[in-house]
């Protein structure tokens, strides 16, 4: 599995390839006496000995990648005429492409007639064949150094001779070439994922073969299946992180109690889709007799159970978040922890982080706080009773809904007074039948 960047991470790959075209830049302006890693130092702000030391490695990677000559030891010129440059292919759907090179300020353009056999993602080695005043340059690819992916999920047709895999993804502007043999009893009309395996000069389409078959294209499991291949999507938990989750005691220890805020009290529920399976955020009240009020937001406090550098802090930050197919939730932890211990249940004791506001009937602040707390819950609510009960003013908790519906309506004409933008957009539901397939879409109507 591909691991994701945070990102702390994309902050310093940008930082980094800032300075490496501050670097060319620099020595493009001093063409006649090459620099050392001091003078490019001093050149650049860097002060503190950590930042040098990240620039003597960037001098070091623009020097391999044949962006920099040595003159001396330690004495760098750049090359002013770099014929040959390596990046990542960016191929768009009008059939021309961009490749982004660390070292330019501006991508190379590559004509359609010029990407080679490179696809969307893919490290490829381009040959400037034109340069302008304004930096911008035009290449072709004349070689593909690193494929992107190699497995495309797609619908299969079969003649007498061939077969060509009809690719779902947006980012292949090709269908894939599967010779018979290379079927694996794989027929036509059938959802399969296939792999690339040799792209021939001269060849028009990537040659693959069927590596799976998902079922017929079409058929809903088929098509949820063929969702997760195609974005590689993690179904199973390894061993070593349910293990984690399973060792992970369900019981509130008092210490930790003492540290937290206690919300156990106060008035709190949950408002959620009816299909819900984890209830990560909360809601609290308090109405005091002086006409204001205290309005908790809680989540769950995921941190508690999750420590940095265990299997399953790993194994989250590599899922990065849930993801909700139309019949199915592909947690970002296991069930132990996504739809127990980090689920805000009602009736069940709770850790979590808060945000509380002390409120003026005009919904001004008056006071605010954030931190850890822990909560119990009194009721889950599903949208459509929260609804009913802010319309019929009547039942339980219907005063607390009521009171934080006016609150949400006086911030939010607050927020358009002050020149905020609503984005207004359609969302849908979709309808199931017991066995848990769509039968019909719906829009959600805001009220």
């Amino acid at each position: 599995m591909t691991q994701k960047k945070s990102k702390g991470n994309n902050k310093s790959a940008k930082q980094k390839k800032q300075i490496k075209r501050e670097v060319i830049e620099i020595l493009n302006d001093n063409r006649s006496k090459g620099m050392n890693y001091k003078q490019l130092s001093s050149k650049l702000g860097l002060q503190k000995e950590k930042e040098r030391q990240k620039l003597l490695k960037i001098i070091e990677e623009l020097y391999l990648d044949g962006y920099l000559r040595e003159e001396k030891p330690g004495k760098y010129k750049s090359k002013l005429n770099v014929s040959e440059v390596e990046g990542y292919l960016h191929l768009l759907k009008q059939g021309f492409a961009f490749v982004d090179v660390e070292a330019f300020d501006e991508d190379v353009f590559i004509p359609p007639d010029k990407t080679k056999n490179a696809l969307s993602g893919d490290k490829v080695k381009v040959k400037i064949i034109k340069s302008k005043k304004d930096k911008s340059k035009e290449g072709e690819v004349i070689e593909v150094l690193e494929r992107h992916k190699t497995q495309y999920v797609g619908t299969l047709e079969v003649s007498d001779k061939f077969a060509f895999l009809i690719p779902d993804a947006r980012d292949i502007d090709v269908d894939i070439f599967i010779p018979l043999k290379k079927l694996n009893n794989g027929a036509s009309g059938q959802k399969v994922m296939a792999e690339i395996n040799d792209w021939p000069e001269g060849a028009k389409s990537p040659y693959g073969e069927v590596k799976e078959i998902l079922g017929e294209a079409g058929d809903h499991t088929t098509e949820m299946n063929a969702i997760i291949y195609e974005f590689n999507l993690p179904t199973d938990f390894p061993n070593e992180v349910l293990e984690e989750a399973n060792a992970t005691s369900e019981q509130i220890d008092p210490e930790t109690i003492e540290n937290r805020k206690d919300f156990r009290e106060v008035t709190t529920f949950t408002i959620d889709p009816e299909d819900a399976k984890d209830y990560d955020d909360a809601l609290s009240l308090q109405i005091f007799e002086d006409g204001t009020y205290e309005v908790g937001i809680h989540i769950a406090d995921v941190t508690h159970y999750v420590q940095t550098g265990t299997k399953l802090d790993e194994e989250a930050f590599n899922r990065a978040t849930s993801v909700y197919l139309v019949d199915r939730v592909i947690p970002m932890l296991p069930e132990k922890l996504s739809n127990k211990l980090c689920s805000l249940r009602p009736e069940e004791e709770k850790l979590s982080f808060s945000a509380v506001f002390h409120l003026d009937e005009n919904a001004n602040i008056l006071n605010e706080w954030y931190g850890k707390t822990i909560i119990k819950s009194d009721k889950r609510f599903v949208y459509e009773d929260a609804q009913d009960l802010i319309e019929q003013e009547e039942g339980a908790f219907a005063e607390e809904l009521k009171t934080l519906n006016h609150l949400a309506k006086v911030l939010r004409k607050h927020r358009f007074e002050e020149g905020a933008i609503a984005f207004e957009t359609e969302e849908v539901k979709f309808l199931m039948d017991e066995e848990g397939k769509p039968f019909d879409i719906i829009k959600k109507v805001r009220k």
